[in-house]
């Protein structure tokens, strides 16, 4: 085959693989684009730093609801013990009352130390209680609050606002911010009507 005819041939072939899409042998590779590396630094450092906030973000909720179980735990782990040691309280409530004023006066002085053992001792329960965060309600002559009352009858009154808290059956107590008893209260009714409580007045808990 002649130098002409092979280059005719040679010229032909490729003519033939360019038009099937195929790369000449003279055709350079198409080059492709390498990503950014600053980019993708950049892309990387944003989600480590999102990661950390929001691992900041819920180690710092867990520790603020930590403090509170522990708190509420040392707070309010007497809440059974002092339950009961309200009705200890309420016997001796009951024992100075039923003595009759005028048969303590004429007692004999065994009986008027009796009596005033058991006064000393029901002070010193009150305070004992106090000192671990047992309150009692005052509600005498203050506005029933469903809150921190229950209302076991109405007293026709038309002298006092209606809702005003006239009678005491037993008294209630909170442990620190909580009810741990309801008073039992009676209260007027037929007076002018009295400004409407808040539902729920700030600080006081019914969970207890």
């Amino acid at each position: 085959m002649s130098d002409e005819t092979r280059s005719n041939t040679t010229a032909a072939d490729q003519t033939e693989a360019a038009a099937a899409g195929a790369p000449t042998p003279d055709a350079a590779p198409a080059e492709t684009a390498s990503p950014d590396p600053t980019e993708q630094l950049r892309a990387e450092h944003a989600e480590m730093k999102d990661r950390l906030l929001r691992t900041l973000a819920e180690m710092e909720n867990l520790r603020r609801r930590t403090e509170k179980e522990i708190k509420d735990a040392r707070e309010y782990a007497i809440t059974a013990f002092a339950r009961d040691l309200l009705g200890v309280s309420d016997n001796l409530t009951r024992a100075v009352g039923a003595l009759p004023a005028e048969a303590r006066a004429a007692a004999e002085a065994a009986v008027t130390s009796l009596i005033e053992g058991v006064e000393l001792t029901g002070r010193e329960l009150a305070k004992a209680m106090e000192k671990h965060g047992v309150r009692r309600i005052e509600p005498m002559g203050g506005r029933f609050d469903p809150n921190l009352h229950q209302a076991m009858f109405e007293i026709p009154n038309a002298e006092v606002p209606s809702g005003t808290v006239l009678q005491v059956l037993q008294d209630g107590y909170v442990l620190g911010d909580r009810v741990l008893r309801p008073a039992l209260v009676g209260v007027a009714k037929g007076g002018p009507k009295a400004p409407a409580a808040p539902a729920e007045p700030a600080g006081v808990d019914r969970t207890v």
